[in-house]
């Protein structure tokens, strides 16, 4: 193909940015005449893809949430729709499957192929969508090994492309990156990771700032270090932060470093859970939603497991704290445990350190880039008149 390719992407919470910047930056390592246009965060822009709509504007979770947000929502979809329509030649949808598979219902419709970068975890929970994906997408690519297998019963096309977060990199140096932040090396840290989205930081950062007034209590030399999400607005987890408690250090494009130099952590239930796993942070997963809709998720998850760690290795490796068990006292008494049973700890990192081997991260972006573009050519080929 000589003509330059239009490529529409579409992520929608901090994660989403991530992987949507890798694959762009492999994209134009590939093709350096790409168009990149879409949706996503900082990382995204910062990586040449052009944001007609930033992700944090609809980075909402729970259904409540998704009503009081509906008109914000409405825009993206339509001015995304737009885009699409305006000649592109493939959609990727990276992750956020309620707002991307109806945006995908409309591309499909424009004729537009699509590639869902991230599978929706219909093996999960709702698992009739698989028939709508089966429907829409012309390939889903999978960051876990065990989803190649749920698509391949369902028959639909899926690659196993690996999870870049387990790609070999450089670790962060406790000894560099806490005093850049404020922090003493030689104090123990706590990192508390209340999710991406502004609902549920909202529900999740008080819990955790009152589980670190009770974690100061028996250990007031500990430091407390909150990772914040480029989808949230500046300001805004120090206004929940207030300045009451514990000392709380807001830390901006520290992550994930400092997940690799904390000595235990909280960490909501999400990618950063996989993440903190890699990074060999002795963690709690734990999750709150709103009654309601814990309520119907509770109806129709058929998983074991909320974390992603636990999910990848088949069994209970981190201990997870599910709506009426997220309680301050109880992340407080797993985390203070952490911090005083090394022993625990290091069984804890031993159990997690098989989990970067079986997701190939090396060459991940480079693998869903090929996979990206191969199917767009292959699109475009059928599409040709003959």
């Amino acid at each position: 193909m000589s003509r330059r390719l239009r490529i529409v992407l579409s992520a929608g919470e901090a994660s989403g940015d991530r992987l949507g910047a890798g694959l762009a930056r492999a994209l134009r390592a590939l093709r350096p005449d790409v168009e990149l246009i879409g949706m996503g965060g900082d990382e995204m822009e910062a990586a040449g893809v052009t944001l007609v709509e930033h992700a944090r504007d609809v980075a909402v979770v729970g259904f409540t949430e998704v009503v009081r947000h509906l008109p914000t929502i409405r825009r993206a979809m339509t001015h995304l729709t737009s885009v699409c329509r305006e000649g592109a030649d493939l959609l990727v949808p990276i992750d956020f499957p309620d707002f991307n598979l109806r945006l995908a219902a409309r591309a499909h419709d424009a004729r537009v192929p699509i590639v869902y970068y991230v599978s929706p975890q219909v093996w999960a929970w709702r698992r009739r969508r698989v028939e709508l994906i089966k429907r829409l997408v012309r390939r889903v690519l999978v960051l876990f090994p065990f989803e190649r297998g749920f698509y391949d019963a369902a028959g639909v096309p899926a690659t196993f492309v690996g999870h870049p977060a387990a790609a070999s990199r450089d670790r962060a140096s406790r000894a560099d990156l806490l005093p850049r932040l404020g922090l003493d090396p030689s104090r123990p840290v706590v990192a508390l990771l209340p999710g991406s989205r502004r609902g549920e930081v909202a529900r999740l950062f008080p819990i955790l700032l009152a589980a670190a007034r009770r974690i100061a209590t028996g250990h007031p030399d500990a430091q407390f270090v909150v990772p914040r999400a480029s989808t949230l607005p500046d300001g805004f987890l120090e206004g929940i932060a207030g300045t009451e408690g514990p000392r709380v250090t807001i830390a901006a494009g520290a992550y994930p470093g400092i997940l690799e130099v904390a000595d235990a952590g909280a960490v909501a239930s999400g990618t950063a859970t996989l993440d903190a796993a890699l990074a060999g942070l002795p963690f709690v997963a734990f999750y709150r939603m709103q009654p309601l809709t814990y309520a119907i998720a509770r109806s129709l998850v058929r998983v074991d497991h909320i974390a992603l760690p636990n999910l990848v290795a088949g069994r209970r490796l981190v201990t997870e704290l599910v709506q009426g068990d997220c309680t301050p006292d109880a992340i407080a008494r797993e985390v203070a445990r952490l911090l005083d049973d090394p022993a625990a700890s290091s069984a804890l990192r031993r159990g997690l350190a098989g989990l970067e081997e079986a997701l190939h991260g090396d060459g991940a972006f480079a693998r869903a880039a090929e996979a990206v573009l191969a199917e767009a050519e292959a699109a475009m080929v059928q599409s040709a008149p003959r």
